[in-house]
């Protein structure tokens, strides 16, 4: 064992304790897997992760992302606690003004963002491995795990960027923030809900996320699944070019994710964190 710099910050919020807390393993060269998963395990947090140094020339660092139920290819909010732990940590990004980060899906891009005054990552949300609608039996499982009758739903659609994510399309962010789900119906899925704002409203959707079997029953705030929507919404027609999405409410939090689409079509998913936790941990 020996001492390994440790933080823990809290993702997608600007006040402490309303985002999503990220674990972070800064020196994580040397710890075996089995190590790794051991220590996810015992923070008991959605995510775990453990800088190590890149085994691809392109990347800034490497990363592997933990939950207490086994490894991530891809997370959002790990990568921009990761990233901004690295930074603050001394990390120096090969290119000015965007980290490179190495994960299970491959090289992440995340850049900073001036707004308003204020300085915020964001990554480039990864592409889909898989979209459009579902299976007829899964469209049916969602229904029991969720239980809402088939009218509720507007539409269920693969949106896996790594995760594995699919997402129901709710009326309304009320019918989402309303819903009280069925976890042993919902078994395996990793199931993202979403409902729109009516117009004028500071966000334009409530999202919320549910992963059961990884340990994860509600996640507070979850960047890959809103990755995932943007890229749906938006390429429906469904969502602005840029828009503010809530998360967290349904667990007393107050999650805001920033997603923008530029000129070159490319979307970005940004976020604040409030770094809460330094030291050292023995590993």
């Amino acid at each position: 064992m020996q001492a390994r710099r440790f933080a823990q910050v809290d993702v997608f919020t600007a006040m402490p304790l309303r985002g999503n807390p990220l674990a972070v393993v800064i020196d994580g060269e040397g710890l075996s897997e089995a190590a790794m998963a051991a220590f996810a395990r015992w923070t008991n947090l959605s995510e775990t992760t453990f800088i190590l140094p890149p085994s691809d020339p392109a990347a800034d660092y490497r990363v592997r992302i933990f939950t207490p139920g086994g490894e991530l290819p891809f997370a959002g909010h790990p990568t921009l606690g990761t990233a901004h732990c690295w930074l603050m940590h001394g990390g120096i990004p090969k290119a000015k003004g965007m980290v490179v980060q190495e994960c299970g899906i491959g090289l992440v891009r995340v850049r900073r963002v001036a707004d308003r005054n204020k300085e915020r990552l964001s990554f480039a949300a990864p592409p889909l491995r898989r979209s459009g609608p579902v299976e007829p039996e899964v469209h049916a499982q969602v229904l029991r795990a969720l239980q809402v009758g088939a009218d509720d739903v507007l539409d269920v659609q693969w949106v896996d960027n790594g995760p594995q994510w699919l997402a129901a399309r709710l009326k309304n962010a009320e019918a989402v923030l309303a819903l009280r789900p069925d976890f042993i119906a919902m078994a395996g899925l990793k199931l993202g809900v979403v409902g729109a704002y009516p117009a004028g409203s500071p966000q334009q959707f409530e999202v919320r996320a549910f992963v059961p079997g990884l340990g994860v029953p509600e996640d507070a705030v979850t960047g890959s699944l809103n990755a995932g929507l943007a890229l749906w919404l938006q390429g429906a027609g469904l969502a602005p070019a840029r828009y503010v999405a809530a998360q967290g409410a349904a667990l007393g939090r107050a999650g805001r994710i920033y997603v923008q689409r530029d000129d070159a079509g490319e979307v970005w998913i940004g976020g604040d964190v409030t770094p809460l936790i330094e030291g050292q941990v023995r590993l």
